[in-house]
């Protein structure tokens, strides 16, 4: 009994809508993330703790630190403007640019260094925090931070944005022709 494979366009057209509805979702993600901080929706962040409300998005989760060997750094960066913002603006562009599919190789590599950011606040390799009580981490190396910053990579990687998404207009304008990182 032979095999019969399906055509190579077909599993290529399949791929392609896959990794757009992964690109997609992935875009959401972020973006949901900063309209949470942003407006405090009632979900991570509460409406008197809103960014816009004058809250801090990284005082909390970084103020809380309580593991690994960058705890005081994370303590001294808690609640700084500098941090809010960057961590805010990365949240909203990394969150345009993967859900409509263009710049994907700097929001991956952005998106890859706050996923490895956030790693190291939770630091999952700790088996107990700084006051010896279990962190209850599930793994000490692959957390959903770095499925996270994989899945951006991919992304990248495979020109996800083509597939619904406006990644060849975008290619098309005369700076991003010049300049292929920005693709």
């Amino acid at each position: 009994m032979s095999v019969v494979e399906a055509p190579t366009r077909s599993r290529t057209g399949t791929a392609a809508r896959s990794l757009a509805v992964l690109r997609i979702a992935t875009g959401l993600l972020f973006l949901w993330a900063f309209a949470d901080k942003a407006f405090g929706l009632g979900y991570a962040t509460q409406s008197k703790n809103a960014w816009f409300s004058g809250g801090s998005p990284t005082k909390g989760f970084l103020s809380r630190v309580d593991v690994g060997p960058f705890e005081s750094t994370f303590h001294a960066w808690a609640g700084t403007w500098w941090a809010d913002i960057l961590f805010m603006a990365g949240l909203f562009a990394i969150g345009v640019a993967v859900t409509l599919g263009i710049g994907l190789r700097i929001s991956a590599a952005a998106g890859a260094v706050m996923m490895v950011l956030m790693w190291a606040a939770e630091w999952p390799p700790a088996q107990h925090n700084s006051v010896g009580e279990a962190t209850m981490s599930t793994n000490p190396i692959i957390d959903y931070h770095v499925v996270y910053a994989l899945v951006l990579i991919a992304l990248a990687a495979t020109a996800a944005g083509a597939t619904w998404g406006v990644a060849r207009w975008w290619a098309s304008l005369p700076i991003v022709k010049a300049n292929s990182w920005l693709r």
